[in-house]
């Protein structure tokens, strides 16, 4: 990037940081337009006290900013609407670090139940679950994505194996539960599946970027459909309300309408609107549309720009590189090409970087669980978006091409167990420490081949010396011999027949039926002093010497990913 690109950016994004709480709750179009039409103010009053509503988006996309405004005022002033259940399927917080999010609904009183199914962006709401004033309830993303359509049909339940053996599943763990004292259950045993349910939809919102006069809805030149449209037809089979944000009216367009007038029951049109993050929608960023056809590596360097810049991914040394490298190594060995992938965020997401800047990625599909399909997923505020996306469809279609026909995810972890089991889901014993499961438990079930990553240890030093990978310090074990919370059964993944893959900083793990078998280390690092003695987990051995990988895997110098698979 040249320096007049990224004073360009920063330019943009102090635009952003000084009017991100912009807004107009009584903008009204002018000009003639259908009575569906109505102001923000207006269509908080429209959400009775006790309704069940659910918004879509993700991350930065398509936030449905608006609406949270709207009825976070009219609460304070009036008192109402109160007492709502509230249903996300992606993460739609923002830590507390950006106005216009869900969390503009952590307010006591406000909501009396959250169900999500990530939770760790939204602190208002743990907040207010650790006080004991809010009752959180989680499940796996693509079984709430999956009710959506089930209520559409006029089904209340979906059985699934999505979650068997995991903190989901009440055999083991809490189920839906997450808060201390929460009423009831919207997952229970059957057998060998497990059945998940949801209140009844009676209010839906959503974001698109543009509507006609008749009220016809448009979503070309968004980066996301999440759950835009199956989200609305549960509501309308529920008899309940439907109601869309847009950022324009613009003329009527047979051949681009995405969802009919007489499938929406009131629009707001907001000027303010985002495409994503940071961009508004009058200047949507085509970098993120399917047909933008921009270049790549150019994008993709603005976007760690801005990420770097607002703190949102982290910098990583030459120690995560090394570790990004040798799962990309693996990952070449071991997914064939033609496979559909999926990206998890952090590391994961670095993998993906050495897969497709080394030519790899021409060959594969990766996709978003927020429907974006094909192209390079984006890091950080711009999660669930993707570079040149060959098209977008919603999550609950997505959800479906995971079980069907996902080859392999990459995906990170808090913890692991001897099993191979793995904590992804809760950091700590408080409601602000949970994460909840995402959509790993769904991602994971369909993957024929699965690659975590993450840090041998918690606050570890390590460092690159001569080629060779030292550890200086130890830190708390993240290997350890049961997690308490399991978001990953190892169990469940043996009897599938899975690939499972355990990759950090010190070497790679396999999963056997016997355990954890260490099939490769680092360069420098001494399996006895470094992993055998320095966790609490069996490790199993390989007969013979443990491999050691290439020098090149530790410096880069040289490094090279090629098909077909070869070995280390």
């Amino acid at each position: 990037m040249t320096i007049s690109e990224k004073v360009g950016l920063v330019l943009h994004i102090l635009r952003w940081r000084f009017t991100w709480s912009k807004r107009d709750l009584g903008y009204r179009p002018k000009g003639k337009v259908s009575e569906k039409f109505i102001t923000a103010r207006e269509a908080a009053k429209k959400i009775p006290d006790g309704a069940c509503a659910a918004s879509s988006g993700m991350a930065g996309n398509a936030r449905c900013s608006v609406f949270f405004w709207a009825i976070r005022e009219a609460f304070q002033q009036e008192g109402h609407p109160r007492a709502l259940t509230w249903i996300n399927v992606g993460a739609q917080g923002s830590r507390g670090k950006v106005p216009g999010t869900v969390e503009e609904l952590g307010l006591p009183g406000l909501l009396s139940r959250y169900i999500a199914g990530h939770l760790e962006t939204t602190k208002a709401q743990l907040r207010l679950a650790d006080e004991g004033q809010l009752e959180l309830h989680t499940m796996a993303q693509g079984a709430m994505a999956r009710l959506f359509e089930a209520q559409e049909q006029g089904e209340t339940e979906l059985r699934t194996e999505v979650g068997l053996g995991t903190f989901l599943d009440p055999r083991v763990g809490e189920g839906s539960r997450v808060s201390p004292g929460a009423k009831g259950q919207f997952i229970r045993a059957d057998g060998d599946a497990l059945v998940y349910t949801l209140p009844k939809v009676e209010v839906a919102l959503f974001n698109a970027p543009y509507a006609d006069a008749e009220g016809n809805i448009y979503f070309h030149h968004a980066s996301c459909l999440s759950e835009n449209e199956y989200l609305a037809r549960a509501a309308r089979a529920n008899g309940g309300l439907v109601m869309a944000t847009v950022s324009a009216v613009i003329p009527k367009d047979e051949a681009r309408i995405s969802m009919p007038a007489d499938k929406v029951d009131y629009i707001v049109v907001h000027p303010y609107n985002e495409q994503t993050a940071s961009v508004r929608q009058h200047r949507y960023w085509p970098m993120f549309t399917p047909g933008g056809n921009v270049e790549t590596d150019a994008a993709a360097a603005r976007l760690k720009f801005m990420n770097t810049l607002l703190k949102i991914t982290p910098v990583r040394d030459e120690v995560g590189n090394a570790m990004a490298r040798l799962a990309a190594t693996l990952f070449a060995r071991e997914v064939p090409r033609g496979a559909m992938i999926n990206i998890g965020v952090g590391f994961p997401e670095e993998v993906a970087r050495y897969v497709i800047g080394q030519g790899l990625g021409k060959e594969l599909t990766f996709t978003t669980e927020a429907g974006a399909y094909g192209g390079l997923p984006v890091p950080g505020v711009f999660f669930g978006a993707a570079i040149n996306p060959e098209k977008l469809i919603s999550s609950t279609e997505m959800f479906h091409l995971y079980l069907e026909r996902l080859g392999a995810c990459v995906l990170g972890f808090l913890e692991v167990d001897e099993k191979g089991n793995v904590n992804a889901s809760r950091r700590g014993p408080r409601m602000i420490d949970f994460v909840g499961p995402g959509g790993f438990p769904d991602i994971a079930y369909g993957a024929k081949t699965v690659i975590f990553i993450g840090t041998w240890m918690a606050g570890a030093e390590f460092r690159i010396e001569e080629g060779r990978m030292r550890l200086a310090k130890s830190g708390l074990p993240k290997f350890v011999k049961s997690v308490d919370h399991i978001t990953f059964s190892a169990k469940e993944a043996l009897r599938m027949g899975k690939k499972v893959f355990y990759v950090t900083n010190v070497g790679a793990f396999q999963l056997t039926p016997q355990g954890l078998l260490l099939s490769c280390v680092l360069p420098g690092i001494d399996v006895q002093k470094d992993i055998l003695e320095s966790c609490p987990a069996k490790v199993l051995l390989p007969e013979g010497p443990v491999p050691v990988v290439d020098a090149s895997i530790v410096t880069g110098d040289g490094f090279r990913l090629v098909w077909p698979q070869g070995g280390y």
